[in-house]
């Protein structure tokens, strides 16, 4: 790009045709530079409230080629801070509206939109992008592309080390952090920062439930095993959020309980925290400046984890996350898990969902030469569903290694069982 179309980037260029104190010592100012900005093929996951600010500035920024995956279409409730649709775009795809209004802005930028889910897409698809952006809300979709693109680095061809620039939001908290699989910590290794949310008991779901949530979660963990156990729940399916809204609504009406929405039963299952604008806009510029850096090597990039917080005054802090030896998909040693011998393997699996370093819902178990419980086939299940009634004494001796697998992940988890004394 040349002439007036490039005159718009001056202030950027500002950066990216001279030196400073700080840049790589390989940084080589003008042209050349420019060219890589422009040439380099960025991936955004999400298009919502962090994924329209992200587009935005990249295109502000001088990247010429952007793609964006985003499964979701518009509601009307992401209009107040997702400022690339408006009110006739309700029911269309994320990613599609939000590349055309950008691209109606930014003329020299061309962004290519892909309307489904991340993990329909193969290794090749995540291969072909240099840098790969996150601006998604949600814990799992981070855990998946993060193994993803772990699994893909290959030592010998440097091409297929992808950075991962990765941000948060909830409500006037934030985060970003830059992830390069395999030499820094990862999205598993800091997993325990961002602890599931407490669970019901059981019993109100049940019996009394007093709130709308109370009737959402009785649809997502005792109605859809009743009659979808077989049918693993994908709280990215419209079908399945749906299907749960009714039956969180019926549940709702008979105990007189108002307040179920199907805006509020997606917020439920996925966890989901309202957003403040303000604070996706910060957070999305941290991130889009960090692409920018190690796109140009114009400036030091991250190194690795930034926080902010807006709730309680202004308070930002960097920090290096280290990487941890025991991560089940960057690191080779099994994560050592302090258990209670007389619990019951069904105890132990449901506090797999609660402990912030597991966060599994619906494991496999096994060790070396036994299979301790399978989700499916159901006859796999039904083989194996008399063990959990039985004492994690009966099943493994203390420090025993145990394997563990779940559908919502590609990766096997290990995990070292030690008995409380």
């Amino acid at each position: 790009m040349a002439g007036q179309s490039r005159s718009r980037y001056q202030y950027i260029d500002n950066f990216l045709n001279k030196p400073g104190p700080t840049t790589d010592p390989d940084f080589v100012p003008g042209a050349p530079t420019i060219s890589i900005l422009e040439a380099s093929k960025i991936l955004v996951i999400g298009a919502g409230g962090l994924g329209c600010e992200i587009l935005k500035n990249l295109a502000m920024s001088g990247f010429r080629d952007v793609h964006v995956i985003d499964m979701d279409t518009i509601d009307i409730s992401n209009l107040n801070r997702q400022f690339l649709f408006r009110q006739s775009d309700v029911g269309k795809s994320k990613a599609e509206v939000a590349a055309a209004f950008v691209m109606s802005r930014c003329k020299d930028v061309k962004i290519t939109p892909f309307n489904g889910k991340i993990q329909d897409k193969d290794e090749d698809f995540y291969m072909q992008f240099k840098i790969i952006i996150c601006g998604l809300d949600s814990i799992e979709a981070r855990r998946w592309i993060n193994a993803t693109l772990v699994s893909m680095v290959d030592m010998e061809n440097p091409e297929s080390l992808k950075p991962l620039v990765d941000g948060g939001t909830e409500g006037f908290k934030g985060q970003a952090r830059v992830i390069l699989p395999t030499l820094t910590s990862c999205i598993e290794c800091q997993l325990d920062m961002h602890a599931p949310r407490a669970a019901v008991p059981l019993c109100t779901l049940a019996t009394i439930p007093r709130q709308p949530e109370h009737c959402i979660e009785w649809a997502k963990i005792i109605a859809w095993e009743e009659h979808r156990k077989d049918t693993v729940l994908d709280t990215d399916d419209p079908e399945h959020i749906s299907w749960l809204y009714d039956k969180a609504l019926n549940r709702a009406k008979e105990f007189n309980i108002p307040g179920v929405t199907y805006q509020s039963t997606q917020g439920v299952v996925k966890n989901i925290i309202p957003a403040i604008a303000s604070t996706n806009a910060i957070i999305a510029a941290a991130c889009c400046n960090e692409a920018f850096k190690i796109a140009t090597s114009c400036n030091p990039y991250l190194t690795n984890y930034m926080m902010y917080t807006g709730d309680d005054s202004i308070y930002t802090y960097t920090f290096e996350h280290e990487q941890k030896p025991d991560c089940p998909v960057c690191g080779n040693l099994a994560k050592t898990i302090t258990v209670n011998p007389r619990h019951t393997l069904q105890e132990f699996i449901e506090s797999l969902g609660e402990r912030p370093e597991a966060q599994l819902k619906k494991p496999t178990l096994r060790t070396e030469s036994t299979s301790l419980y399978f989700q499916s086939p159901p006859s796999l299940e039904e083989q194996t569903r008399p063990n959990l009634s039985k004492r994690l004494s009966e099943l493994i001796s203390d420090g025993e290694e145990i394997g563990v697998s779940d559908p919502a992940f590609t990766i096997d988890f290990k995990f070292k069982l030690v008995f409380q004394t």
